[in-house]
Order: structure tokens, then C-alpha cells, then sequence
């Protein structure tokens, strides 16, 4: 399959399923991944994340092919952001145990 194709007919959740096996080695059933199958699911990954998603997050593969990085200034800004953006899912204070 070429890969064009195989991005088109990848949907969202195929690649979040491919994601998790490359990170656990392990297929969702818990049975592992060959060596082989480790390598095309991560080339597949990749290719998702790079022509697909458009990612701009840390360590993952942007529309150019390179891995993006990020300094630490960066991610101190975006941690502002989200603070700013009410996205907290919840905060505790360190009495309230």
C-alpha cells in the first residue's frame, strides 16, 4: 500500500491505537509487537502525525518530517496558557489531603 493511501483510509482512531502499540510494544490484546511490526507502525505513526495532524507538539513529527522541539521558555508559556485558558481539570491545595 502506498502511502497516500494508507493515510487516507487511517482514521483518527486506528492512529491512536498504532500510537499506543509503538509506546507499550504491545498490541491492545497485550500480545507483543515483532520487531517488524514495531518499525511499519512507527513509520505509520509518523506519516500520521507529520501529514495528518500537523503537529506542533513537542517530540512529535511535524508537516516538515523533523521532530519538533521545544525549549524550556516554551513550554513554561504554554503551561501560562492553558493556566489562563481555565482548561485545569482540577487543583488542589497541598492541606487538602
Amino acid at each position: 500500500m502506498d502511502p497516500t493511501s494508507l493515510l487516507k483510509n487511517m482514521s483518527p482512531e486506528i492512529y491512536q491505537k498504532l500510537r499506543q502499540s509503538v509506546e507499550t510494544g504491545k498490541w491492545l490484546d497485550g500480545s507483543p509487537l515483532t520487531e517488524q511490526q514495531k518499525e511499519t507502525c512507527m513509520q505509520a505513526v509518523m506519516m500520521y502525525q507529520a501529514k495528518v495532524l500537523k503537529s506542533d507538539q513537542h517530540m512529535t513529527v511535524g508537516e516538515n518530517g523533523e521532530i519538533v522541539h521545544k525549549s524550556r521558555d516554551s513550554f513554561k508559556q504554554e503551561l501560562q496558557q492553558n493556566s489562563n485558558n481555565n482548561q485545569t481539570i482540577a487543583r488542589f491545595k497541598q492541606d487538602d489531603i
